[in-house]
């Protein structure tokens, strides 16, 4: 893909990249007050667009944004932002969307001039593949998810479901579970009562005797991929799903269990704090989840996956940039 010649939707009109900034004063870098979604395409249609922007609208509503844009509005600003860069996107690109609403100017600033007032909305469009960069063999070798003294925020306080900016507890947990001995560790959150909640933007599933059973979602962000996996993929298959609390012991003595998540959909974890879950290798439900997934949107997610690790390591070795990558060299 090119890197020059990008545009972002930003606040109503087409800018290029490195022009859409917003400012000091805004609400979202004195308090992380914003809300966002990521979205993934597959064959460069959008997948579960819709659903992404309902839960979006969702936390405006509860955060109480005064964003006049509506929905509607806001899904084909998303489908004019991919129009506009597509021609730089590659044949075997994928389209990660972030899609960005700040409250925007704390009050006491509203006065400055040449500063925008509301709400800010910003789009822009990424190549999936560098978002992945590097996951090609977790999904052979399994991820090991570690349990971090980090736990999740609590809906008491700040409810998870609204998927916004204030997530410092997810970077504390990822450099927690990056200075662990060893590759591949995933930081998983518990909740206040000790029960599994979620990782840092994914969400936890075990299988046990047949059933798919993930954490109920009540201390969680209630993933978009998640609810594919149980509404979708398991009716589809003829597999129970369960949603109930899960302990740290159900999780040692299950037969499998993986992450969800838009970018790579699902991985299997195949470890708990050292400890193998299961055989300790990728499980037969995984598998099967994971292939019925590729079946419903034409892509194999692990394959492509791996030839895009294929193509960047010919062009810049193996320093690519990706959030999931949190050991130190």
């Amino acid at each position: 893909m090119k890197t020059q010649g990008r545009v972002v939707y930003f606040n109503g009109r087409m800018v290029p990249e490195a022009e859409a900034s917003i400012s000091i004063y805004d609400s979202s870098l004195m308090f992380g007050d914003m809300v966002f979604e990521m979205t993934r395409s597959f064959r460069k249609r959008q997948f579960k667009l819709r659903e992404h922007i309902s839960r979006l609208y969702a936390g405006i509503k509860i955060l109480r944004i005064p964003l006049e844009m509506t929905p509607e509005q806001m899904e084909q600003a998303c489908h004019e932002t991919v129009e506009a860069n597509e021609h730089l996107f590659a044949d075997d690109d994928e389209h990660r969307l972030m899609i960005d609403v700040s409250r925007g100017l704390l009050g006491i600033y509203e006065g400055i001039e040449g500063m925008h007032r509301g709400p800010n909305v910003i789009i822009a469009d990424f190549p999936l593949r560098w978002t992945v960069a590097g996951m090609s063999p977790l999904f052979k070798a399994g991820i090991n998810v570690v349990i971090t003294a980090q736990r999740a925020i609590p809906a008491s306080l700040l409810d998870p479901k609204i998927k916004n900016r204030s997530r410092i507890h997810y970077l504390m947990a990822n450099i927690e579970a990056s200075q662990i001995e060893g590759d591949n560790n995933w930081a998983l959150l518990l909740d206040p009562d000790g029960f599994i909640a979620e990782g840092t933007g994914d969400n936890f599933f075990i299988v046990k005797d047949g059933a798919v059973i993930t954490p109920e979602g009540r201390n969680i962000l209630r993933g978009v991929s998640r609810a594919y996996v149980i509404e979708e993929l398991c009716v589809e298959l003829g597999l129970p799903a369960v949603e109930k609390n899960i302990e740290p012991y159900d999780v040692y003595t299950a037969d499998e269990a993986f992450m969800t998540g838009t970018p790579f959909c699902m991985l299997p974890a195949t470890a708990l704090n050292g400890s193998p879950i299961g055989t300790g290798e990728v499980g037969p439900v995984f598998s099967r989840l994971l292939n019925q997934w590729g079946k419903n949107t034409g892509v194999d997610v692990a394959a492509q996956i791996g030839a895009w690790d294929a193509a960047r390591g010919e062009a810049v070795g193996n320093q690519a940039p990706t959030p999931y990558r949190f050991k130190s060299k």
